[in-house]
């Protein structure tokens, strides 16, 4: 799954430095599953006041599968995203992406959710198909 860029922002790419807002809009665009999923899991965090807020549901199909994790396993597109919503993003099972806040980075919760031993306590039999 690639970026499907306009003629105008690769110009601009091509001259110098490329506004974050056209960067992220890209994104939107050319991923809108992985920007719906993100977008959602951003809103749940903001909707309370837990230290993050993940998403559990499968991607239907394996092209949205595949949306989800060029967006995730690329750092310009994750930092991207991050710095448009503002808050840091998790990734495990390549379907459970967490948003934490700021100020959770450096919470126990943050690093049990990023560390291997929470990677590996996430995996189930239903999960193994990604």
């Amino acid at each position: 799954m690639s970026l499907t860029v306009p003629p105008s922002l690769l110009h601009a790419a091509e001259s110098g430095p490329v506004d974050d807002e056209d960067f992220v809009a890209c994104v939107r665009d050319s991923l809108p599953y992985a920007w719906r999923t993100v977008s959602r899991v951003v809103a749940d965090l903001r909707s309370g006041d837990a230290e993050f807020a993940d998403n559990v549901v499968p991607p239907p199909t394996e092209a949205e599968r595949g949306q989800l994790l060029r967006a995730l396993a690329s750092d310009a597109i994750r930092a991207g995203l991050e710095r448009h919503f503002g808050v840091r993003l998790a990734f495990q099972n390549c379907h459970r992406v967490a948003a934490f806040r700021l100020s959770a980075v450096e919470s126990d919760t943050y690093r049990r959710f990023v560390s291997t031993r929470g990677q590996l306590l996430n995996q189930s039999p239903e999960l193994r198909n990604c």
